[in-house]
């Protein structure tokens, strides 16, 4: 039996990467409480490295996990490097199923 090689492809080439669809933030980001909570939080650093640099407001336990939404002691500064290395270990550990 001979090989069909005149046979052209149906299928165009398929791209190397599927693009992940863009984050968007929760609505609860963009509340005027929450601008509020960022304008108040004291010790605008890192309470990890101490930088000054990139900072997000994080929630030590997560919304998502119970914490409080708007409770200062549940809040603190984070980089962005070590608030995406927190963020990262959470979303892991609640993918192994435990809180």
């Amino acid at each position: 039996m001979g090989r069909l090689k005149s046979m052209p492809a149906r299928l165009g080439a398929l791209p190397s990467r599927v693009k992940a669809m863009p984050k968007v933030a929760d609505r609860f980001y963009h509340s005027a409480e929450w601008a509020e909570a960022r304008r108040r939080q004291p010790n605008k650093w890192c309470a990890v490295c101490g930088s000054t640099k990139r900072l997000i407001l994080d929630h030590k336990v997560e919304r998502k996990d119970g914490g409080a939404d708007l409770d200062p002691a549940n809040l603190e500064w984070l980089c962005q490097p070590h608030h995406n290395t927190k963020t990262a270990e959470a979303r892991a550990k609640r993918a192994r199923g435990g809180r």
